[in-house]
């Protein structure tokens, strides 16, 4: 650590935090009151769990979103980094995802009906020019995607185990809740009434350590690797050089699968890191933002894999084996995907939303070099995230570690009090094609007067 950087004061830190909690209910009293309501009939008092996960004691009550913009129901507008976490990548209500959902459900009529659309032809092209893998199929999730993969990575290889990396995100598929500690393998702290312990279908070792994978690769036992092509969702973690490539070439030699997990990573760019790394997997998963906001997963396999499950006599995917749903690739999520990725998520829009997330990372770097703060920012494409240690994390341990619950709830409290969303889970942002200049510019100047209360 350099001289000029900083220990975090943390007298001062929880005296900034008290005074951003008053000032935060004080201007929220009627979402306040929504929240306390509630609490009646949601368990949680939210629709869904996690959206009591933002700081201040009670979430934000919305109104309405467009593009970069969210509105509360005490009429405060937001700039939004978070964007659903990914999931309004394209920006909220884009207009050509919702002329196409209009189209789908009112013009034509139908929205879940099973039955094919033209939607779906259409939007699996243009995944596989995007991602270069041939066939596909959706889900509703990419948690779904990611369950199905696996599945069918057992089924086609005849293994028992998958491998993951400690601290990975796949959604809430049972295998992938495990993480690597100093005794070993073990499910991760808060995992829900797992199934069985995940550390009987899944190995796990540190991303970034292909001697780890090699060793646990060599029995042969594991069916497929799962993997993201840099980690997300407990900070942005970027494979070092020649890992992904010897990732590649260590699935090879066992002949097991490698899984890319997209969901967050098509931050990189039209194709994900896929395409813009020239990465080889065996199947891709993806969900959120390829809907515009509407569900959606989906998997995309080589010509290899989808023909050897084809030939698979033994497997009734039809049927009983099926590994969908009756709302999977639905009539309204598919024409929501074809508006989207045709005309908002587009190379274009992706090149001006690199350029924004760099000048994001710009104003958050000359902050933390003005005040000595130990942080780093990370980018990963369209996506930026600072974190509370002074170099960036080689591996979801060392990210792990640098977790501090109090400093993510002052900054989070102090950029909500001043109108900015950033993603609650951590502090992420995401750029969608409706930012502005003007919007980074703020959280630059917000960031750096953040920096001053604390370090100043």
């Amino acid at each position: 650590m350099s001289a000029r950087e900083q220990l975090v004061d943390r007298t001062r830190l929880q005296g900034l935090i008290a005074s951003e909690r008053a000032d935060f209910a004080e201007r929220n009293a009627v979402s306040k009151q929504h929240f306390e309501a509630a609490d009646e009939h949601l368990w949680t008092g939210v629709p869904m769990a996690w959206m009591a996960k933002w700081p201040g004691g009670f979430p934000l009550s919305m109104v309405g979103a467009r593009g970069a913009r969210v509105v509360d129901v005490d009429g405060h507008e937001y700039i939004d980094f978070c964007l659903g976490d990914t999931g309004a990548m394209a920006g909220h209500s884009a207009p050509a995802t919702v002329a196409a959902v209009e189209r789908r459900a009112a013009e034509l009529g139908g929205i879940t009906t099973m039955l094919p659309t033209e939607d779906a032809t259409w939007v699996a092209g243009d995944l596989a020019k995007r991602f270069g893998l041939p066939q596909w199929s959706f889900t509703l999730s990419a948690t779904d995607a990611n369950r199905f993969a696996l599945r069918k990575a057992r089924q086609l290889t005849g293994r028992p185990m998958v491998l993951c990396f400690s601290w990975c995100y796949h959604g809430s598929v049972d295998e992938t809740v495990v993480v690597l500690a100093a005794d070993g393998a073990r499910s991760r702290p808060g995992n829900v009434g797992p199934a069985v312990d995940p550390t009987e279908t899944t190995r796990v070792c540190e991303f970034n350590d292909l001697e780890a994978v090699e060793r646990l690769l060599a029995d042969r036992q594991v069916a497929c690797v799962i993997t993201e092509p840099a980690l997300t969702n407990i900070g942005i973690v970027l494979p070092e050089p020649g890992f992904m490539e010897g990732l590649r070439e260590l699935t090879r030699q066992t002949d097991t699968l490698l899984i890319i997990d997209e969901t967050h990573t098509l931050s990189a760019g039209p194709g994900g890191c896929t395409k813009a790394w020239g990465l080889d997997p065996d199947i891709v998963t993806i969900g959120k933002a390829i809907g515009g906001g509407i569900p959606i997963g989906a998997y995309g396999m080589s010509a290899a894999v989808a023909e050897q499950l084809k030939a698979d006599e033994d497997a009734d995917f039809i049927d009983t084996g099926g590994v969908g749903g009756t709302l999977a690739g639905n009539a309204l999520s598919l024409a929501a995907a074809h508006g989207t990725l045709d005309e908002v998520l587009t190379a274009s829009a992706f090149e001006r939303m690199e350029a924004l997330a760099t000048r994001f990372t710009a104003g958050v770097d000359a902050a933390i070099e003005r005040y000595g703060a130990p942080w780093v920012c990370v980018q990963l494409g369209a996506r930026t995230e600072y974190r509370f240690m002074p170099e960036a994390p080689r591996n979801g341990g060392e990210s792990a570690a640098a977790d501090d619950p109090e400093l993510d709830e002052w900054l989070h409290l102090y950029m909500l009090n001043r109108n900015i969303l950033m993603t609650p889970f951590h502090n992420m942002a995401l750029i969608c094609p409706t930012t502005t200049e003007a919007d980074v510019d703020r959280h630059s100047e917000l960031f750096d007067q953040a920096l001053a209360s604390l370090f100043g």
